[in-house]
């Protein structure tokens, strides 16, 4: 039976560029591109294509020498046009031009599984070879999940409550059948219960209230409540030497397609967000596809930032950029590089703050918000203000937890819930933070300190 859990702590950021709902099919793309960075816990990529090779998607571009078996596929067919790499030769991106096709990809055949006969072992080794077992992401650390692993759990978060989120009744219409296969794996993998996480608030999608075979939970709050790292918190939390696995529903129906289809078909749709988005809606794209065509001619500004992600934990891309592997947004937002007059001190009803400190007469403001990347003042000595924790929907202390990572107190981290926690669930910190702290950054290190210590 399924959990209600409603969480009180939490910070909604009404951000002005909320998708319409309507979905287009922009101009196909012209490249795609795999980023190792997208993928935690990564030892080495071994680059196994060479520019002017030939890939249908599911075609291997690159694999990690630490799990060799884990492959890292072409989400399209077409021609391998660069091998990006940065200081020390370290692999940036594989880069494909996708074929001109009216079908947009051909398609490298993988077996059509009867997932009632199958035997776990062939069905791990055919997600392995195509590309999905990519997204899978383990916890603690929020790394590409251990084949050899046995996870006590399996969560997938079924709503997302980040700023100017995209609805998942859109995302997720009509794959029914595919999410369905997609759990029927899952299941295999663990002795525990495969979790559907689900918003109390928000319309809930056949897609999610038909499955069989998983356990649905309701959660009511605001943001971070849609991190799936808070709801595990809430349902079942990691100690010590345990071991859970996590994956997105683009992931899962990804996995479905792939036992019904034979296919990896890497589509997905995306929403185009932000305050300097013209008609933020929803488009049709591919894993890795460029943004170039669907920004071109859709932007109010042209001093823009092109986040593959949302605000809080997106990634810069700029305009000739890709989107990233696990990523169902993009936000534009205006570029923050003007100073000021009076900053803090000058009252407004335009500024969001949390505090109230900032924007002395915010709270009058309901409507939503036009936010610019300027963080209004510079890092400086890490202040304890108390507002970490009224944002954090956890039992964690996270200024306690922070302070112990920059000292590299290993067993102050482990005792503070390091395990439970990776950059999205912390996220917030970094947005009301008066000292302007690297949260994310600093929480990462930690992570990586206690991953290979």
């Amino acid at each position: 039976m399924g959990k209600f859990i409603r969480l009180s702590k939490g910070f909604d950021i009404n951000l002005k560029g909320k998708p319409a709902a309507q979905v287009s099919t922009p101009e196909q793309a012209d490249t795609v591109a795999i980023k190792p960075s997208d993928f935690q816990g990564l030892y080495m990529p071994k680059v196994v294509v060479n520019p002017g090779d030939t890939v249908k998607a599911g075609s291997p571009l690159f694999h990690d020498k630490k799990f060799s078996d884990i492959a890292f596929t072409s989400p399209v067919s077409g021609e391998v046009v660069e091998v990006k790499r940065g200081d020390k030769r370290k692999l940036l991106e594989v880069k494909i031009l996708a074929d001109r096709t009216t079908e947009y990809v051909q398609f490298k055949k993988f077996s059509v599984s009867d997932l009632a006969s199958a035997p776990t072992e062939e069905l791990k080794k055919q997600m392995l070879e195509s590309g999905v077992w990519a997204n899978l992401i383990q916890r603690p650390y929020g790394v590409i999940a251990d084949p050899t692993a046995t996870p006590k759990a399996i969560h997938i978060s079924a709503f997302d409550t980040a700023p100017a989120a995209p609805d998942y009744n859109i995302l997720f219409k009509g794959q029914e059948q595919y999410f369905q296969a997609g759990v029927d794996v899952l299941k295999r993998f663990t002795k525990g219960a495969v979790h559907v996480n689900t918003h109390a608030s928000m319309e809930l999608s056949t897609v999610f209230s038909q499955v069989k075979g998983a356990q649905i939970n309701k959660f009511q709050g605001k943001h971070p409540t849609g991190c799936v790292g808070v709801q595990i918190h809430h349902l079942d939390p990691i100690n010590k030497g345990e071991t859970v696995w996590t994956i997105t529903p683009t992931g899962v129906i990804q996995i479905g397609k792939l036992f019904l289809t034979g296919n990896y078909d890497a589509s997905k749709i995306i929403a185009l967000t932000g305050p300097c988005v013209k008609n933020p809606q929803y488009y049709k794209t591919v894993v890795g596809a460029s943004v170039k065509k669907l920004i071109k001619d859709n932007l109010s500004e042209e001093n823009c930032r092109i986040i593959s992600g949302n605000i809080l934990t997106g990634t810069s891309i700029g305009s000739e950029g890709h989107i990233g592997f696990h990523d169902l947004q993009v936000t534009v937002l205006s570029e923050g590089n003007y100073h000021e007059f009076l900053g803090w001190i000058l009252p407004s009803v335009k500024k969001l703050s949390f505090s109230r400190a900032f924007g002395l007469l915010s709270f009058l403001n309901s409507g939503e918000y036009n936010l610019d990347t300027n963080t209004h003042g510079e890092e400086r000595a890490f202040v304890a203000t108390g507002v970490f924790e009224k944002v954090t929907p956890m039992d964690v202390y996270p200024v306690q937890l922070l302070k112990a990572i920059l000292a590299n107190d290993v067993d102050e981290m482990e005792a503070l819930g390091i395990y439970e926690v990776i950059e999205e669930d912390l996220a917030l910190c970094e947005f009301v933070d008066v000292s302007k702290q690297p949260i994310q950054s600093i929480l990462r290190e930690g992570l990586e300190l206690m991953r290979t210590s």
